[in-house]
Parts: structure tokens; sequence; C-alpha cells
């Protein structure tokens, strides 16, 4: 088996994931990572046991790696996406994958161009309950699907808010792409957001958005940083399809741990499982068999044009008609 070689760019919270499952991997070997903050980098570096690189482009140009995680921060995807697909990499890059539809139509031209592999991290797809509901819809055994939800309430600290995005870029992607997913691409879009106490973050902290899909299904989506859910069967983080014939629900709260993981408060054991779901699903399917990514570049522009029209839709008070 060849041992499939990763560099990492990035050390945040997410790549202790991504580590993690890459190190229990047969047959991948985590080789490096480069980090903003140098100390940082080499604290994470002893922690997973492999080496720094004093600059992204040594990372990126180091013959010995065959796949690099792109895991910094947005603005900064698109030109290490396109550095590595230039210097012969393959691509796992954190969502959001880009800032625009013009910096992700720039990553797809310069993948294809490189002949190389590029799979955004849409990691809700790679969860056994969500491909089982997927299979589920497929096969008709809901019959018509009348409505899609996703529903996400999560109290998020108020530095950890103020670093991050608002919640439409930060969670409503999700949202997206998960809806993409199940329920199929929207026909119009109706958005609204709010932000409790703006004096700690300009950005929102609260939004929901109404949508049609173009065969009919209505989805809603809403997402909040503001506040956690504490009422019975709390609306922590939650996916359900209901069909005609029957339905299926997805939930973090049927996996909890009492401790801490990153911005929450606890472990809600199915996130971290999915990260390191879509990282094997990258090395062992896409990778070392050649298969496609459950979601492409292709779908992350159009996630990137459904965010783009909550936006539009938030800010001219419209329902948007999606394209």
């Amino acid at each position: 088996m060849k041992t499939i070689r990763v560099g990492l760019l990035g050390a945040g919270d997410v790549a202790n994931l991504h580590a993690e499952a890459i190190n229990g991997l047969e047959g991948s070997e985590l080789v490096g990572l480069w980090n903003r903050t140098p100390e940082k980098g080499k604290v994470k570096a002893a922690q997973y046991g492999c080496k720094t690189y004093a600059t992204a482009d040594d990372l990126l140009n180091d013959p010995n790696i065959d796949a690099v995680f792109i895991l910094t921060n947005m603005e900064t995807h698109c030109e290490y996406t396109i550095k590595a697909a230039k210097a012969g990499k393959h691509v796992l890059v954190e969502k959001p994958a880009a800032s625009t539809i013009e910096e992700l139509e720039r990553m797809k031209k310069a993948v294809a161009e490189a002949g190389v592999k590029c799979m955004p991290v849409h990691n809700y797809i790679y969860e056994t309950g969500i491909r089982r509901a997927k299979d589920m819809i497929q096969s008709g055994k809901l019959g018509e699907v009348t409505q899609f939800y996703m529903m996400y309430n999560i109290h998020h600290a108020d530095e950890i808010r103020a670093r991050y995005p608002g919640v439409i870029r930060q969670i409503l992607t999700h949202h997206s792409y998960t809806m993409l997913y199940l329920a199929g691409k929207p026909k119009t879009i109706s958005c609204l957001k709010h932000t409790v106490d703006n004096t700690l973050a300009p950005q929102e902290n609260v939004a929901m958005a109404n949508i049609q899909m173009r065969d009919g299904t209505l989805s809603h989506l809403c997402a909040s940083f503001a506040n956690d859910d504490h009422a019975g069967d709390p609306w922590t983080c939650i996916i359900k399809v209901i069909g005609t014939k029957g339905s299926t629900r997805y939930s973090y709260r049927d996996w909890v741990i009492n401790d801490r993981n990153g911005a929450h408060s606890q472990t809600y054991y199915c996130y971290p499982e999915s990260i390191k779901n879509t990282t094997t699903h990258f090395i062992n399917k896409v990778l070392r068999e050649d298969a496609e990514p459950l979601s492409s570049l292709d779908d992350a522009i159009t996630c990137q044009q459904i965010i783009e029209a909550c936006e539009k839709s938030v800010e001219e008070g419209i329902h948007v008609t999606f394209k």
C-alpha cells in the first residue's frame, strides 16, 4: 500500500481532528505543518508527531508531500489551493472553500489544469446518518420530500464569535451543502439576520433562511451563536427530512460527552467524527481509489451562490430568485 503523505497549512482547532484521522489511518503519514504563528505550530507539531516548515511555500514545494490540507482562514484558501495545485499536490480545503464565486472558479481552473484532486470539507455529508438519509430519499422510501430543516443553536464565547465570520457564512454554508446533498437546488431564497449585543462583535450571530427548492420542497435553515437550546429535545444541531411516506432525522444530541471541545461547551461527538470521516474518505477513497468526493468544487460554487443570495436577501429585504 502506497503511503499518502500529508502536510497541513494551519494548525487551529480543526487541525487536531484532521491530524488524528491521518495518524490513525493505515497507509497515511502526517509529514509536517506550517502555521502563521510559529510557536503554536511547534507545539502542535510535537503533539502530532510531525515537523514544522518555516514558510507555507516550503511545505507546498516539499516533494515528499502528496496532499495538502488547507486549514487556514477563508481569505487565504484560494491562494493556497492554486499554489498547491501548481505544485502538483492534491488538496483538501476547509469550508468555506473561498470568499467569492470568482475565487472558486479560479481554484477549479487551477485544479483541472494541474490534474490533481480537490475536495472541500463538507463534513456533514460524510456522516453515516446523512448517507443513510440520502439512500432513503433516492430509493423512494420517504416518498416525495416535502420539508427539509437544519437547525443550529450553539452558544459561542465572545472571543470566538468575534474572530469568526457571521453565522451566514460560518454556519449556513454547512446548512447549504447539506441541503444540496439531501434536497437539491433552491429556486427562491429569503433570509433574515440579527446581531445580539453588537458591542461584542458587529457580525450577525442569528440568521434564518426560508427556501423553496426547484421541485417544490420547502426548506428552513437557522443558525445561532447567541444561545444554546436548553429545552426538551433541543435544536442544538438537528437535520430533519419529512416526506409523504416517512421521515428521518440527525441530531448532535444523540452523542454527547460533558467535556469542552473547541468552540463547544460540550463534545457533540458526531462533529469530530464527521471531520475524521471526511479525512478518511479523501485519503482512502478519493486519493487511493480515484473515487469522486461526495461534494465537489462545483457544489462549493453552488453553496457560495446560496450564501450570497442570503446576503442579498438580508441587505435588500427581498425574496431572491436563485438561478
